[in-house]
């Protein structure tokens, strides 16, 4: 493949592996240092548990499942144990990949399932409570649910801003109780404003791949955008988002290209086939780089639209000379905050995400889409159909491709790859010669 653009490894690729890493082995050992463990989803306002103590480790339950759907025979191993316990196959996958480790007490990290001590869990997708009230009935543990779903963000109250926030200082006696532990305020605080630096952040990172060529392509993406599905709200977090900007924004500076033969440039949708990501390599053979998604974006990255009506990342209160010194308006701001996370709009209106969409392919110049029919999440392929038509209604190519985020039993590796082959030729590429 004849490169045009000069390319290099990431500088931080290792460390987020580490972090990663570090993340799964201190939830597995925290009892070993007389911590605390807690469990919930990526979306679980994690700043509050944050209040217990420095010594406090969570296990977000999709990126967990993510990492076991790529060892394929594990997953099947975990959702064979579900199935057998009675749950549908139709069913989140991520969702039947917790129970099922859970239910055998296996750990894809080594080990037995470690326990938490407690369940604190969000709830807009429609599996996400069922998910943890599982968890707390099998492992007979305290849980909380923060009811989120009140509405798209642009039709926010002060009676629905404070129906979230009068919950999160519900959620701080809930979590008081159930460690038996005293809540710092000066920590939470701190945990606030480091998830608002990371997601801020990341939103300002994915911005810079509307550059071309692209400095990052979309399966780094995954790796690095975990870390804010992991702990948002550790400041480990929140300086790896700053190391990362720096080093992007350096790669765009010295037109350096996450796929160096760049021609075409894709968007894709939902979360991928974990087990199938060799599919991003081959759009790379045709010089197609995807350079991200409405997930990848925003699934945790938090955006604003600019002075110059373009997106990026959402102005930290500070910088805007609001300051954070109480428990009563660090609450309020961290509600406003996630509330008005771009991915929990489309729960709402599936229009509000093809808005969304169709603003990622005029700013980042996408030239064709790939939308993943994922039948492993319903929350976030609801009206997966409308934003295809409102893509193609647009002007812009789309193909659709069936499979499941985290059971490969659902996902056709030769169908799909004939697919891509027909929609590259849709767009006019041809297979590059190696």
């Amino acid at each position: 493949m004849a490169n045009l653009y000069p390319t290099e490894p990431l500088k931080l690729w290792k460390k987020a592996k580490e972090l990663r890493e570090q993340y799964y082995m201190n939830y597995a050992r925290a009892k070993e240092k007389g911590g605390i463990r807690w469990s919930g989803s990526a979306w679980a306002l994690d700043a509050i548990p944050a209040g217990l103590g420095e010594d406090v480790y969570s296990l977000t339950g999709e990126p967990y499942a993510a990492a076991v759907a790529h060892d394929r025979k594990f997953a099947k191993e975990c959702m064979d144990a579900a199935e057998a316990y009675g749950f549908a196959r139709d069913l989140c996958s991520y969702m039947r990949i917790y129970w099922g480790g859970m239910h055998l007490n296996k750990y894809a990290f080594g080990g037995e399932f470690p326990k938490p001590d407690f369940v604190f869990q969000t709830q807009i997708c429609c599996s996400h409570s069922k998910w943890y009230q599982h968890v707390a009935k099998e492992e007979k543990i305290p849980e909380f649910y923060l009811d989120v779903g009140v509405g798209p963000y642009k039709d926010m109250t002060d009676a629905r801003l404070d129906y979230v926030a009068n919950q999160l200082h519900d959620g701080i006696e809930f979590v008081q109780k159930a460690s038996g532990r005293e809540f710092n305020d000066e920590l939470f605080i701190e945990a606030v404003k480091n998830e608002m630096r990371s997601t801020s952040r990341w939103a300002d990172i994915c911005a810079l791949n509307k550059v071309k060529p692209a400095p990052l392509d979309e399966k780094t993406m995954y790796s690095l955008y975990v870390l804010c599905t992991l702990s948002k709200s550790s400041k480990w977090c929140a300086d790896f988002m700053d190391e990362l900007y720096e080093e992007v924004k350096d790669r765009v500076a010295r037109g350096i290209a996450a796929v160096p033969n760049e021609t075409i440039r894709l968007m894709t949708d939902t979360q991928p086939p974990w087990s199938f990501l060799k599919i991003f390599r081959y759009l790379e053979t045709y010089g197609a780089v995807s350079i991200g998604s409405l997930y990848t974006f925003a699934l945790e990255g938090i955006w604003e639209e600019k002075a110059d009506g373009t997106w990026g990342g959402r102005t930290l209160p500070w910088n805007k000379g609001v300051e954070i010194k109480d428990r009563a308006t660090a609450v309020r701001l961290y509600a406003d905050w996630n509330l008005s996370k771009p991915q929990w709009q489309h729960f709402y209106d599936p229009r509000l995400k093809s808005d969304m969409m169709l603003r990622i392919i005029k700013e980042w110049q996408v030239d064709g889409v790939m939308l993943h029919l994922n039948r492993g999440c319903e929350g976030l392929s609801v009206g997966i159909m409308e934003n295809r038509l409102a893509i193609a209604k647009s002007g812009t190519p789309v193909m659709t491709f069936e499979g499941n985020m985290g059971d490969e039993r659902e996902f056709d590796e030769v169908r799909t790859q004939a697919r891509v082959d027909a929609f590259m030729e849709q767009l006019g590429v041809r297979r590059q010669a190696a």
